[in-house]
């Protein structure tokens, strides 16, 4: 309970920690958002991770901050944009084959006789990446935990990875430019400052948009 408390902490007042990260771990602040981006894209049990909120609030600090006391904060956007697009690409690739080696062997186990996966889920899931999966892996990016499973069940769903990778890239490339840019250009926006943790909900809201629409349409 205690690590769920302070996990939603952070998420809520990642501005204040990035602050703090900053100004007492210099060039290793880039290690560390660098880390949470691949774990939460490459490691399907870690999909808690805030990679929205952490984009949006490292292009803020990429223009420079400065808190109340008149301290300054400031990261280098070149390499954070760099940086988080390699992590979010190996992130995703490690993920996909994970699911490819281990998550599709683990479904294929039989426990009295019996599978954990029925062989026609398994088709239906190839024939879904085979239609949708490049639109599947780019939109994926901007969907919280989401992002996370979806190379995962590319991997399971044998999605071809020439085909995976060139989109993963694609993806990669727009939601970590587009998050990061935002932050860069709107972060330091006074009222934006002051209403810092409204803003991460709205990110985190605007994010589960494509899951509510999807379950809308599904339901009609």
């Amino acid at each position: 309970m205690e690590i769920i408390q302070t996990l939603l902490d952070f998420i809520l007042h990642i501005d204040d920690h990035l602050f703090t990260l900053i100004r007492e771990y210099g060039v290793w602040i880039y290690v560390f958002l660098f880390l949470i981006v691949f774990v939460e894209t490459g490691l399907v049990v870690m999909p808690f991770l805030p990679g929205d909120s952490l984009l949006f609030a490292a292009g803020a600090f990429c223009a420079g901050v400065i808190n109340e006391q008149g301290e300054s904060a400031e990261l280098s956007l070149w390499i954070v944009l760099v940086s988080l697009i390699v992590a979010a690409v190996a992130g995703d690739s490690v993920n996909y084959k994970l699911g490819s080696s281990i998550g599709l062997k683990v479904l294929q186990w039989e426990i009295g006789g019996f599978r954990l996966v029925k062989e026609k889920y398994l088709d239906q899931t190839r024939a879904f990446y085979a239609k949708h999966g490049s639109r599947t892996i780019i939109i994926a990016r901007f969907v919280p935990i989401v992002r996370t499973f979806a190379p995962f069940v590319a991997g399971i769903g044998e999605m071809a990875y020439s085909q995976f990778l060139r989109f993963n890239v694609i993806g990669g490339i727009v939601w970590v430019v587009g998050l990061t840019m935002l932050g860069y250009f709107f972060g330091n926006i006074p009222i934006i400052q002051e209403h810092f943790e409204t803003v991460i909900f709205g990110i985190i809201g605007v994010s589960l948009l494509p899951i509510v629409v999807e379950v809308l349409r599904n339901r009609k």
